[in-house]
Protein backbone atom coordinates (compact mmCIF):
# COMPACT_ATOMS: atom_id res chain seq x y z
CA UNK A 1 0.00 0.00 0.00
CA UNK A 2 1.25 3.52 -0.71
CA UNK A 3 2.20 5.84 1.86
CA UNK A 4 0.22 8.67 2.86
CA UNK A 5 0.64 11.80 4.97
CA UNK A 6 -1.53 13.21 8.04
CA UNK A 7 -1.66 17.02 8.93
CA UNK A 8 -0.87 17.69 12.65
CA UNK A 9 -2.20 21.30 14.27
CA UNK A 10 -2.22 20.47 18.16
CA UNK A 11 -0.61 18.19 19.77
CA UNK A 12 0.70 15.76 17.08
CA UNK A 13 3.24 19.05 16.08
CA UNK A 14 4.74 17.84 19.58
CA UNK A 15 7.57 15.43 17.91
CA UNK A 16 7.70 13.67 21.78
CA UNK A 17 3.69 12.39 21.35
CA UNK A 18 4.23 10.42 18.55
CA UNK A 19 7.11 8.09 16.74
CA UNK A 20 5.65 9.56 12.71
CA UNK A 21 9.83 10.60 12.62
CA UNK A 22 9.62 11.91 8.45
CA UNK A 23 7.45 14.60 9.44
CA UNK A 24 8.12 18.55 8.04
CA UNK A 25 6.40 21.82 9.04
CA UNK A 26 3.87 23.61 7.06
CA UNK A 27 1.36 26.21 6.90
CA UNK A 28 -2.32 25.28 5.30
CA UNK A 29 -5.00 27.65 4.07
CA UNK A 30 -8.61 27.27 4.63
CA UNK A 31 -8.69 25.78 8.37
CA UNK A 32 -8.71 27.07 11.79
CA UNK A 33 -8.48 25.33 15.36
CA UNK A 34 -11.22 25.55 17.23
CA UNK A 35 -11.73 23.71 20.83
CA UNK A 36 -14.32 21.80 20.57
CA UNK A 37 -16.21 19.25 23.73
CA UNK A 38 -16.46 15.69 22.11
CA UNK A 39 -20.14 14.63 23.34
CA UNK A 40 -18.69 10.72 23.12
CA UNK A 41 -15.84 11.35 25.40
CA UNK A 42 -17.17 14.41 27.30
CA UNK A 43 -14.22 16.66 27.65
CA UNK A 44 -12.77 19.04 24.94
CA UNK A 45 -10.56 18.52 22.19
CA UNK A 46 -8.36 20.43 19.83
CA UNK A 47 -10.03 20.32 16.28
CA UNK A 48 -9.86 21.44 13.07
CA UNK A 49 -12.82 23.28 10.71
CA UNK A 50 -12.95 24.65 7.17
CA UNK A 51 -12.41 28.27 7.10
CA UNK A 52 -11.64 30.16 3.75
CA UNK A 53 -9.91 33.02 5.97
CA UNK A 54 -7.99 31.08 8.22
CA UNK A 55 -4.22 30.16 8.03
CA UNK A 56 -2.43 27.29 10.52
CA UNK A 57 0.67 26.17 11.17
CA UNK A 58 1.56 22.52 11.76
CA UNK A 59 3.12 19.27 10.85
CA UNK A 60 2.49 17.14 7.75
CA UNK A 61 4.00 13.37 8.12
CA UNK A 62 3.66 10.06 6.63
CA UNK A 63 2.16 7.19 7.72
CA UNK A 64 4.30 4.11 7.27
CA UNK A 65 2.86 1.85 4.23
CA UNK A 66 -0.74 3.86 4.88
CA UNK A 67 -1.09 1.96 8.08
CA UNK A 68 -3.66 4.58 10.01
CA UNK A 69 -4.99 1.49 12.26
CA UNK A 70 -2.77 3.68 15.25
CA UNK A 71 -2.96 6.85 14.26
CA UNK A 72 -6.86 6.05 14.37
CA UNK A 73 -6.74 5.11 17.38
CA UNK A 74 -5.02 7.76 19.10
CA UNK A 75 -7.45 10.10 17.40
CA UNK A 76 -10.62 8.20 18.91
CA UNK A 77 -13.65 10.81 18.09
CA UNK A 78 -12.07 12.46 14.90
CA UNK A 79 -12.90 11.86 11.49
CA UNK A 80 -10.39 12.38 8.43
CA UNK A 81 -10.72 14.66 5.73
CA UNK A 82 -8.93 14.52 2.41
CA UNK A 83 -6.57 17.42 1.89
CA UNK A 84 -6.33 19.11 -1.58
CA UNK A 85 -2.66 20.53 -2.68
CA UNK A 86 -4.54 23.66 -2.88
CA UNK A 87 -5.25 23.90 1.01
CA UNK A 88 -1.30 23.86 1.73
CA UNK A 89 0.75 27.11 1.36
CA UNK A 90 3.62 25.38 0.04
CA UNK A 91 4.01 21.99 -1.78
CA UNK A 92 3.60 19.15 0.67
CA UNK A 93 3.50 15.55 0.21
CA UNK A 94 0.03 14.27 -0.72
CA UNK A 95 -2.21 12.48 -0.27
CA UNK A 96 -2.44 14.32 3.14
CA UNK A 97 -5.50 14.33 5.39
CA UNK A 98 -6.11 15.87 8.74
CA UNK A 99 -8.57 14.72 11.99
CA UNK A 100 -11.44 16.78 12.93
CA UNK A 101 -14.35 16.40 15.17
CA UNK A 102 -17.64 16.62 13.67
CA UNK A 103 -19.67 20.00 14.90
CA UNK A 104 -23.02 17.35 15.17
CA UNK A 105 -21.29 15.61 17.75
CA UNK A 106 -19.52 18.28 19.45
CA UNK A 107 -20.43 21.85 20.69
CA UNK A 108 -18.13 24.92 21.73
CA UNK A 109 -16.60 24.57 25.37
CA UNK A 110 -17.63 26.19 28.56
CA UNK A 111 -16.70 26.82 32.10
CA UNK A 112 -18.16 23.06 32.29
CA UNK A 113 -14.89 21.74 30.25
CA UNK A 114 -12.13 23.16 30.82
CA UNK A 115 -9.30 22.88 28.53
CA UNK A 116 -6.28 20.75 30.55
CA UNK A 117 -2.92 22.93 30.84
CA UNK A 118 -1.29 19.67 30.65
CA UNK A 119 -2.86 19.16 27.29
CA UNK A 120 -2.40 22.96 25.72
CA UNK A 121 1.71 22.81 27.62
CA UNK A 122 1.92 19.95 25.10
CA UNK A 123 0.70 21.95 22.02
CA UNK A 124 2.73 24.81 23.14
CA UNK A 125 5.83 22.91 23.56
CA UNK A 126 5.18 21.78 19.74
CA UNK A 127 5.10 24.79 18.36
CA UNK A 128 7.71 26.05 20.37
CA UNK A 129 10.21 23.42 18.95
CA UNK A 130 8.62 23.61 15.22
CA UNK A 131 7.82 27.42 14.81
CA UNK A 132 9.90 29.19 17.63
CA UNK A 133 7.94 31.76 19.73
CA UNK A 134 5.85 33.63 16.85
CA UNK A 135 4.72 30.33 15.75
CA UNK A 136 3.19 29.85 19.92
CA UNK A 137 1.59 33.23 19.28
CA UNK A 138 -0.03 32.55 15.73
CA UNK A 139 -0.83 29.33 17.76
CA UNK A 140 -3.45 31.88 20.45
CA UNK A 141 -4.21 33.91 17.54
CA UNK A 142 -5.63 31.18 15.20
CA UNK A 143 -7.51 29.14 17.86
CA UNK A 144 -10.80 29.77 18.38
CA UNK A 145 -13.14 28.27 21.27
CA UNK A 146 -11.17 30.10 24.51
CA UNK A 147 -12.81 28.64 27.52
CA UNK A 148 -12.16 27.84 30.96
CA UNK A 149 -8.17 26.00 31.51
CA UNK A 150 -8.11 23.30 34.37
CA UNK A 151 -4.86 23.90 35.77
CA UNK A 152 -3.62 20.12 36.23
CA UNK A 153 0.16 20.63 35.88
CA UNK A 154 0.93 19.43 39.32
CA UNK A 155 -1.25 15.92 38.37
CA UNK A 156 -1.93 15.76 34.85
CA UNK A 157 -5.16 14.41 32.82
CA UNK A 158 -4.07 14.21 30.29
CA UNK A 159 -2.83 10.77 28.66
CA UNK A 160 -0.09 12.06 26.35
CA UNK A 161 1.36 15.06 29.68
CA UNK A 162 5.25 15.71 28.69
CA UNK A 163 7.36 17.14 30.85
CA UNK A 164 7.72 20.98 29.84
CA UNK A 165 10.07 24.27 30.63
CA UNK A 166 9.03 26.59 32.93
CA UNK A 167 9.08 28.63 29.79
CA UNK A 168 6.48 27.10 28.08
CA UNK A 169 4.37 27.27 30.97
CA UNK A 170 5.28 31.11 31.45
CA UNK A 171 4.15 31.80 27.86
CA UNK A 172 0.95 29.80 27.65
CA UNK A 173 -0.20 31.53 30.95
CA UNK A 174 0.56 34.79 29.41
CA UNK A 175 -1.40 34.24 25.95
CA UNK A 176 -4.07 33.11 28.19
CA UNK A 177 -4.13 36.11 30.44
CA UNK A 178 -4.29 38.47 26.88
CA UNK A 179 -7.30 36.04 26.23
CA UNK A 180 -9.15 36.85 29.01
CA UNK A 181 -9.26 32.96 29.21
CA UNK A 182 -9.77 32.08 33.30
CA UNK A 183 -7.69 29.48 35.11
CA UNK A 184 -9.21 27.47 37.56
CA UNK A 185 -7.07 25.01 39.52
CA UNK A 186 -7.50 21.41 39.47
Amino acid sequence: MEDSFFFGYGSLVNRETHDYRDAQATTILGWRREWRVSRQFGRTFLSAVRDRDAVIDGLVARVPRGDWAALDAREAGYARHLLAESDFAAPAPAPAQIYAIAPEVSALPDHSSPIKLSYLDVVAAGFLAEFGEPGVARFFETTTGWAATLDDRAQPLYARARPVSGHVREMVDAHLAQLGVLKTQG
